[in-house]
């Protein structure tokens, strides 16, 4: 009997493979397909990623740096509200390689992980758990005493274990230009009701476009919108929920989820990278697979963590339905240096920012560029 099997090897389900593994804990980890594909996530992160991943991978997985957004109100031709500092707050990063890279990090501490999965059935006992899984064709179980679901937006682990589903479900669209572009800032656009769309550049790897919204707008016509108002085509166009939330309990007898299978996503990007491994983290110091009560310390243990920052984040999404006036107030009043870390919204309220905004380093409508004469790369 395993002590953990983990269905699904995104970066959370990875990352509680590695670290519940190097705890001594025999764990198998469930792909349903290849680590990493299909593509259905942006790869823009906060430089805060490193800490997750091994030392000798930054260099592999970086495409490009960035010091700032800018902000629209409308298309690439509107006015820019550009938000920066002098040192880089992220990164954007080759996305699939950075699901493979935790994988094997999870390999080396000694998980067991296998691809072509299909996980089918989850049985919950009181003593332990019965996983089914298709695989080459045929039908194959295991035993647990526990499963962490890392499945994703729909999750059927939560499905099987009849936990709550998230709040919200945003549908995202996402595709790429191959022009090399090494830019310093995102674009920003608060045109698509209730959420936004973006340009990313990726450096050598060209420009990722994207886009998310809530059930009932037509993603794929206001995705068109956005590339011919840049006046570009796009390839290798991908799509997937955004799981907005979280429910209110994400553990049940002898399960438990995480990352976007738990909506353990920042509100206000859709962004779950770091919180699902934040959640990771909690999970593997607080459960014991002995224990299966230990899963209500994994429950209190995220929630602490991330509670702030997820409910300042349900606020600062509202402010994208606010009427164009007051937004176009607000970011004038804003724009210029910063001090936030795009993972924690609750730094808005931190010395750092605050004494950022005061000094007016840069007022508004002067030159964003991140350091004098240099482009920051």
């Amino acid at each position: 009997m395993y002590d953990f099997v983990v269905v699904g090897v995104g970066p959370a389900g990875a990352r509680f493979a590695r670290r519940a593994a190097e705890a001594g804990y025999d764990v198998l980890a469930l792909e349903k397909g290849t680590v990493g594909t299909p593509l259905a996530c942006s790869g823009h992160v906060s430089t805060d990623v490193w800490e997750y991943v091994p030392d000798d991978a930054e260099h592999r997985l970086r495409q490009n740096r960035v010091y700032g957004a800018n902000f629209h109100l409308g298309g690439p031709e509107s006015r820019a509200y550009p938000f920066y500092e002098s040192e880089e707050v992220s990164n954007v990063i080759d996305r699939v390689e950075l699901d493979r890279t935790l994988a094997d990090a999870a390999r080396r501490a000694g998980a067991d992980v296998r691809e072509g999965h299909t996980v089918t059935g989850v049985e919950e006992r009181a003593d332990g758990v019965t996983v089914t899984a298709s695989a080459d064709g045929g039908t194959v179980t295991f035993e647990t005493r526990l499963v962490a679901g890392c499945d994703g937006p729909v999750s059927r682990v939560r499905r099987e274990a009849g936990l709550p589903e998230p709040a919200e479900r945003l549908h995202g669209v996402l595709a790429f230009d191959d022009t090399p572009d090494d830019g310093d800032f995102v674009d920003v656009h608060l045109t698509v009701p209730r959420f936004f769309a973006w340009r990313i550049p990726r450096g050598e790897a060209g420009v990722e476009y994207g886009l998310a919204a809530p059930p009932g707008v037509e993603v794929t016509e206001a995705f068109d919108r956005l590339t011919d108002a840049y006046g570009v085509e796009t390839d290798r166009r991908c799509s997937g929920g955004i799981p907005i939330g979280p429910p209110e309990t994400v553990t049940g007898d002898r399960v438990f989820l995480l990352g976007d299978a738990a909506a353990q996503t920042k509100p206000f990007t859709g962004g779950g990278i770091l919180y699902g491994m934040i959640a990771a983290d909690h999970a593997a110091e607080t459960i014991d697979p002995a224990d299966p009560s230990t899963l209500a310390d994994y429950e209190r243990a995220w929630r602490d963590d991330l509670r702030r920052e997820i409910g300042l984040g349900h606020l600062i999404r509202r402010a994208y339905s606010l009427p164009e006036p007051i937004q176009r107030l607000g970011l004038w009043a804003l724009d210029g240096e910063i001090g936030v870390h795009m993972d924690r919204p609750t730094s808005l309220l931190s010395a750092r920012h605050l004494r950022a905004v005061a000094s007016g380093l840069l007022p508004s409508g002067s030159d964003p560029s991140p350091t004098d004469g240099e482009d920051g790369q």
